[in-house]
């Protein structure tokens, strides 16, 4: 059982989350249901979210997993109906696939430091960095077009997309990644005001600096000891620790609460435990 961060009850909302394979957002799925969802766990990782709904049922919830690719309209449209014929229309989605891919990674922060045989911004692969645009937003775009459907007709409803500080300022050695993120959160004010007057709300969440199955071999060693990225990251965040994936319940739940955030659209909170409000100074 996750410890809530506050009493609020989803019950009878039908919760849409994708890349819920993910220990971010598989946390999310777990506390919607805890708070009374019913809630549509959608993953590339079949086997993942079958895991994760087994468990959230066997604590007594209502959730169902889904193997759904966000890249594919048509193979999202038939998740859709299984959604509905399982659980019902959409209320809530909660975009969170997303992701890097080495190709589209420089091995070094600094072009005049690169040594002979590493990866400079020259050698980015077009097809790596192409993979990493349409994961993040396309895979936030596509599944919006087939679950906020439900939304429009009802004339209500809540979309939450995941962003990141990339978005604020680009970090090293991910020109693709940030640069996506921060097609997210443009997206996300864009959709705020495109359904304005349909009665859904649109907003996004920026985490910090997690622990992931993603990052976890970049910030630590072997032996786990941090890495040096690992050490800048964490010198140059005011609290000098890395936020914990139920640390960002508090701002999801906020956000897609009907009666708290009634008038709060188009907003992307950063969740980063102090990192971008730091100078460096």
């Amino acid at each position: 059982m996750i410890d809530l961060p506050y009493n609020v009850s989803f019950k009878g909302k039908v919760v849409v989350v994708t890349g819920a394979g993910g220990v971010l957002c598989g946390t999310m799925v777990r506390a919607f249901a805890q708070a009374g969802a019913k809630v549509a766990a959608l993953d590339l990782n079949e086997d993942a979210v079958k895991k994760l709904a087994e468990e959230c049922r066997a604590d007594g919830f209502v959730c169902e997993g889904y193997r759904a690719n966000v890249l594919e309209a048509e193979a999202l449209a038939s998740v859709h109906e299984l959604v509905l014929r399982d659980l019902g229309p959409c209320d809530i989605l909660v975009n969170g696939a997303g992701g890097n891919n080495p190709k589209a990674t420089t091995d070094n922060e600094y072009h005049h430091e690169a040594a002979e045989g590493q990866k400079t911004f020259f050698d980015l692969d077009p097809a790596g960095v192409d993979f990493v645009f349409k994961l993040n937003f396309q895979g936030t775009l596509l599944p919006t077009q087939v679950f906020a459907g439900d939304m429009a007709r009802k004339r209500h409803g809540c979309i939450l997309n995941v962003s990141s500080m990339n978005a604020y300022i680009p970090l090293t050695k991910i020109p693709a990644y940030s640069g996506a993120k921060a097609a997210v959160s443009n997206f996300t004010q864009w959709l705020a005001t495109h359904f304005a007057g349909t009665g859904i709300r649109c907003n996004a969440i920026a985490p910090g600096f997690l622990v992931s199955n993603q990052n976890r071999a970049l910030l630590f060693n072997e032996d786990g000891s941090p890495t040096a990225r690992s050490k800048k990251i964490l010198s140059g965040t005011p609290t000098g620790r890395f936020v914990e994936s139920e640390e960002l319940l508090g701002g999801v739940f906020f956000l897609c609460d009907d009666k708290a955030a009634s008038a709060i659209t188009g907003v992307i909170l950063p969740i980063d435990a102090g990192f971008a409000a730091y100078s460096g100074v």
